[in-house]
């Protein structure tokens, strides 16, 4: 795979499944070089052959909802101002219909089970601010006062003067007349407004400096229940509860359904039809900010107001790889649960827990429909594929992978090997193609409570392409094999961590005499970015490295970044003895390794400052070094940003490598 072949990266969305089971549809996403951006459809798979066919035709729609009866699919699709809102559009055929106009943009969206209603969280900005102005510029905005820790997120700035709420709305008659743009009028002036709705009108059902998420509806369609934090010390913890709004009801007062009292951090509610209700949420301890390593757990309310009952066990299984979401099924709920470096969609009741759909694949997401079970999934040669569970047995439908395979993926040698304290260190690599010896990069992940997994990576096959062998694994800290696995490294980073990449790669040099042990590279993003630059300041042997959107100061990232007010503390403690004993920016003058540091202008999560502070004392201190600094970037550069600039910045780490580790297929 070469780097423009990301136009080749499909991923699929959560299917929306057909109450007959006969067919789903699903959102796919790919980069396109000419759009300069993320571009698809829907499409409408058949369940019995994996048949399908395109059935919007909009630049990037995505998030597919059906009515209950099946017969209309509700979608996001960017509106004239380029902001997302719902459309709606029957199954069988016509032309979408605006849903809502929601001025700030639809973050996510819920259809209700009556079908007639849908409820939303759009963004709600303050007058003047962020564009709500014509005319005004950002220079030009009111001053920002800030008094809260939750000033900034990544991919959206400030938050000064920007709060998300809930709000519902009719569906649209899909069998009205569509509407027409007002002509110019000899007598129009400065009153005159075209005053012909773009979408039924909506109900702002909440109201306040408050944050909203989740939107789900009751079982009777009469509320509407959501994430939330209302509490006073909202802003010094990560604590939430969920509440319910009456669906028609403006600015109404909240009923709490769970309190923030629980200690619990919430991501998702769903109503079962006893009146009770299931949650995915972890644990943040005593004080509030406690969650390094929390799993995600079920758990289930037996009413408004009761104690949360966990399901699922804290220590062992985990439910928060990123989409992960839960459906209610008349003999349990089924979740995903990420274990391994796999994805795996589990049937869970109250006697225990079965898988239904795994294997060497992540689920990405899920439904069910007269009986059968729909997940999309990533398999090794596929960013993303349908998958029915039914009578037959699990079975992969489609080849939305096709053309990224016919750009020649190679798949890689999983091991797990015991590093020098006996822990097992579980990972993967990949070998080009001839006898070697071939180069080495190590490339260390995001997080640093995420994992690796089965699914195809775009950064392993460009670089196997180029003649590069990579080594990648999860090493303490990781999610995916318990909490006491990821607990390793709290207060302690740079520690077994680093000697789980370590010892993973001796262990493959050994196991792989293909691979060069004198000339190896070392990379990584985020918290591996944080675990690169560590690494390269207490070991010499790497010929060159890159240390991507790294978090490399605890302390200077207190304050700075999205996440700064309790990640650093939770992660290297708040003594500042301590901080200093962890951070790669006290041991920068230890390093002798060239050294590409990468970053993103506008990245709020590891901000600009860690990058452009880590280069200039290599700089100084005579090491040799470059910064490559992308403009209009955020944190998630290498996942969703630019697809021009996700090619240059494969062009540049390519020459990089070149440079200090050549071979055939790359150099110089």
């Amino acid at each position: 795979m070469r780097a423009e072949d990301i136009e080749q990266l499909v991923t699929l969305s959560r299917p929306a499944v057909d109450p007959a089971g006969e067919w789903a549809i699903v959102a796919a996403s790919r980069p396109s070089l000419r759009a300069n951006r993320a571009v698809g459809q829907l499409w409408k798979v058949s369940l019995s052959d994996g048949a399908r066919r395109r059935l919007t035709g909009g630049v990037a729609d995505s998030a597919p909802r059906l009515t209950p009866d099946g017969a209309t699919v509700l979608f996001l699709r960017a509106d004239a101002d380029d902001k997302a809102q719902v459309w709606a559009m029957r199954v069988d055929g016509g032309e979408p219909a605006q849903a809502t106009a929601a001025p700030g943009g639809v973050l996510e969206f819920a259809v209700s089970p009556t079908g007639d209603r849908i409820a939303f969280i759009a963004s709600v900005v303050e007058p003047g601010r962020y564009g709500s102005v014509e005319g005004v510029s950002p220079a030009q905005e009111p001053a920002r006062l800030i008094t809260r820790n939750r000033s900034l997120a990544n991919g959206v700035g400030s938050l000064v003067g920007r709060h998300t709420h809930v709000f519902s709305a009719e569906l649209p008659d899909l069998d009205a007349e569509p509407r027409y743009r007002r002509a110019a009028h000899p007598h129009d002036d400065a009153r005159t407004a075209d005053d012909a709705p773009h979408a039924p009108a909506a109900v702002q059902l909440s109201h306040g400096e408050f944050d909203h998420s989740a939107p789900v509806f009751s079982i009777d369609g009469e509320r509407v229940l959501c994430v939330t934090a209302r509490h006073d010390t909202r802003d010094e913890d990560l604590r939430t509860a969920v509440v319910e709004f009456d669906a028609t009801t403006a600015s109404g007062e909240p009923h709490t359904i769970l309190s923030s009292r629980a200690g619990l951090s919430v991501d998702e509610v769903l109503p079962t039809p006893d009146g009770g209700f299931v949650l995915l949420a972890g644990k943040v301890g005593e004080s509030g900010r406690d969650f390094v390593a929390r799993h995600v757990q079920l758990f289930v309310l037996e009413q408004a107001g009761a104690h949360p009952e966990e399901v699922t066990d804290e220590a062992t299984v985990d439910l928060g790889e990123v989409g992960s979401h839960a459906t209610v099924v008349d003999d349990g709920v089924l979740v995903q649960e990420r274990r391994r470096g796999r994805v795996r969609l589990m049937h869970v009741t109250g006697g225990g827990s079965d898988e239904l759909i795994g294997g060497d694949l992540e689920v990405l997401g899920h439904g069910v429909g007269a009986g059968v079970t729909v997940a999309t999934v990533r398999t090794p040669t596929s960013m993303g594929e349908v998958a029915v569970l039914d009578a037959q047995g699990v079975r992969v439908l489609t080849d939305f992978g096709a053309p990224l395979q016919a750009t020649g993926i190679v798949e890689p040698t999983e091991h797990e090997f015991a590093g020098r304290d006996g822990s097992p260190v579980h990972g993967w690599v990949w070998v080009p193609e001839g006898e070697g010896p071939h180069p080495v990069l190590l490339n260390i992940h995001g997080g640093p409570f995420a994992q690796y997994g089965v699914g195809v990576f775009d950064e392993a096959q460009v670089a196997v392409a180029a003649g590069y062998a990579v080594v990648q694994c999860n090493p303490r800290g990781s999610a995916g094999y318990g909490r006491e696995h990821g607990l390793a490294i709290k207060q302690a980073m740079g520690s077994v961590d680093m000697h789980d990449v370590l010892d993973f790669l001796d262990a493959a040099l050994d196991a792989h005499p293909q691979l060069d042990r004198e000339r190896l590279g070392i990379m990584g993003g985020s918290y591996g970015g944080y675990l690169t630059a560590w690494t390269i300041a207490h070991d010499h042997r790497f010929a060159a490295a890159v240390v991507e959107r790294g978090f490399l100061d605890p302390e200077s990232f207190v304050g700075t970044s999205d996440i700064g007010w309790f990640f650093s503390e939770e992660y290297t403690g708040a003594d500042a003895d301590a901080m200093r004993a962890q951070s790669p920016m006290a041991h920068v003058g230890q390093v002798q390794t060239p050294t590409l540091v990468v970053h993103s202008e506008q990245d709020w999560r590891c901000p600009p400052e860690q990058a452009q502070r880590y280069f200039s004392a290599l700089k100084r201190a005579g090491v040799e070094t470059a910064l490559l600094l992308f403009p209009g970037e955020d944190h998630e550069l290498t996942r969703s940003g630019q697809p021009r600039h996700r090619v240059e910045r494969f062009e540049h780490i390519l020459a990089w490598w070149a440079k200090h580790l050549p071979t055939p297929q790359n150099h110089q």
